[in-house]
């Protein structure tokens, strides 16, 4: 065969989860299956396991080489989320400093296995005959969510956002497994069919049963991704309407998990009733210095080397009660000892360091001070929009400055290691990663909400989230307490970035609403501010998919 996209491996896998032995769907046609009554359950099981599985790429295999691990890495660490405390040979790198290469093992993998999962979705939606049964039904539902799913990540990764233009050039469509032929459809038409996908996966999964716990698809997980999809198209009005649908009059706080049980909710999520959809992995499943934990945190194991960036914890730290906290862990050099930190530039590189002082305390003030040539260098404070921020004055210049107890470093980056892809098992480094959940679907309401001038409704959504994060009283908001926010779409974009950090969501927001992402804080990947119409926010489509069907390039 002629493309890339089509270019099928014949792999025996073990399915651990389910304890099967099948062969994946992407090596099975839709005839095949036909025959088989029995293989359209194995294999879209085989279609699941392509998100985790470590899958033989170009004659290696390696731990690391997961669809997963490259999704979360290539989303997230583009955002202002991360702090990238040194330079690393994963291609990782190049996804952080947003640095562009059409041959990146991330970048040709991740399209390479969503082309897979979307061959195989379709050979399973080929072989079954609508109305069969609730069973086989359900089944087809599964896999027109999983060829939406994959076709959206394609999308949103490898196309500009829908709201610069629906006929902006977009991704190859498979919505068979003929794959004779190889373009770009629009982005208008690739969205088109992500919703024409999931309103049959809805329909199909309406009257049947899901087949276990959150790692496989639901009614609800399809309707779930339906907001999501909608807000990206800014249908704000269906945004509201998919979600009022999948509650039906319920109150949403009764969707989430409670906010006892909240700081475990990641390492639990298979069964949380929060989970819409999680990719199931299991213990046997765990692969250590490969997995998406591993660059987040290390605890026996793991690199650890990116932590939670400044400004986020910033947001979080105007209420240190927030339950979000939980998710990140300080790690302390000497809690005896308190420091400060500051930006300063490193010369002949675009990225700034922190400057670091140890600080003690002035009984008769009660001030921080360090002393800088025979001079008392005081930290003070003042309120920023009513939250309190630490500062200095340093050569008769205000400089802002973060104040803590002493902090572990590595590259002068204090260490925050995130937990949310962590303890599954009790296993630092495992997780079954949540893909979609009901936060996020409260928060797409709240969004379209603010979009459509209800103000008051987007704010009690937002409240919703903030009373589960342990939030109270003043902590909330209100028309009439706005906390110096001067609109609600500020405070709904703010929400959904502390709630959904490290998700992989926060790059697309803040680009999608046609928003500049300000990079201008410590860590080493670049000091700037990204654009939302520049090229690089586009990856580069994969260099042999240029080279074996000639699709255009991004620019």
């Amino acid at each position: 065969m002629k493309n890339l996209i089509i270019i099928f491996i014949v792999m025996l896998f073990i399915l651990t989860s389910c304890n099967l032995n099948f062969f994946p769907s992407d090596a099975m046609t839709s005839a095949q299956l036909q025959n088989d009554p029995s293989g359209v359950v194995y294999a879209t099981d085989g279609n699941y396991s392509m998100f985790k599985d470590v899958l033989p790429y170009k004659g290696t295999s390696y731990d690391g080489n997961t669809y997963v691990r490259h999704y979360f890495q290539m989303t997230e660490f583009q955002s202002d989320n991360i702090c990238l405390s040194g330079r690393t040979t994963d291609p990782l790198y190049q996804a952080t400093t947003y640095e562009r290469d059409a041959t990146l093992g991330n970048v040709t993998y991740l399209w390479w296995v969503a082309y897979h999962v979307i061959y195989g979705a379709n050979a399973v939606i080929e072989s079954i005959k609508d109305g069969a049964s609730d069973a086989t039904d359900h089944i087809k539902g599964e896999n027109y969510f999983l060829r939406a799913f994959s076709t959206l990540n394609l999308v949103t990764l490898w196309a500009k956002p829908y709201v610069l233009g629906r006929d902006n050039l977009g991704v190859p469509l498979r919505t068979s497994t003929d794959a004779s032929v190889t373009k770009r459809a629009t982005v208008g038409e690739c969205y088109d069919q992500i919703v024409s996908d999931l309103l049959n996966a809805i329909k199909l999964m309406s009257h049947g049963q899901t087949r276990g716990n959150a790692g496989y698809i639901s009614e609800a997980a399809a309707q779930g991704l339906l907001s999501r999809v909608y807000l990206y198209m800014g249908e704000n009005q269906k945004v509201i309407d998919i979600v009022n649908q999948m509650l039906n009059g319920a109150d949403p706080s009764s969707e989430l998990e409670p906010s006892a049980t909240f700081p475990s909710y990641f390492a639990n999520a298979l069964t949380s009733k929060e989970t819409l959809w999680a990719v199931a992995k299991t213990p046997l499943e765990s692969f250590g210095q490969g997995d998406i934990a591993s660059m987040y945190l290390h605890d026996g194991i793991g690199w650890g080397e990116v932590y939670a960036s400044d400004p986020l914890l910033d947001l979080y730290n105007r209420y240190p009660n927030d339950l979000r906290l939980k998710f990140i862990r300080p790690v302390y050099a000497d809690t005896t000892k308190w420091m400060i930190r500051y930006p300063i530039s490193t010369p002949g590189v675009n990225f700034e360091s922190n400057q670091i002082q140890i600080v003690t305390k002035d009984p008769s003030t009660g001030l921080f001070y360090y002393t800088n040539n025979s001079n008392n260098v005081y930290v003070q404070t003042e309120l920023q929009n009513g939250y309190p921020v630490n500062y200095i004055m340093l050569n008769g210049v205000k400089t802002y400055v973060h104040l803590s107890k002493q902090l572990a470093l590595r590259n002068t980056f204090p260490l925050f290691y995130v937990l949310k892809f962590s303890y599954q098992n009790g296993d630092p480094m495992l997780s079954s990663p949540v893909m979609i959940r009901w936060a996020e679907v409260i928060l797409n309401r709240a969004e379209a909400y603010a979009k459509l001038g209800m103000d008051a409704e987007a704010l009690a959504d937002v409240n919703v989230i903030r009373k589960r994060a342990g939030l109270t009283g003043d902590e909330l908001f209100s028309l009439s307490n706005m906390h110096g926010y001067q609109n609600v779409l500020d405070v709904v974009l703010d929400e959904r970035r502390m709630e959904l950090a490290f998700e992989g969501q926060r790059a697309f927001d803040v680009f999608r609403n046609k928003l500049s992402l300000n990079r201008e804080y410590p860590g080493v990947q670049p000091w700037e501010i990204i654009n939302y119409n520049d090229n690089k926010i586009q990856y580069l489509i994969p260099q042999d998919e240029i080279t074996v069907s000639g699709i255009q390039q991004n620019p």
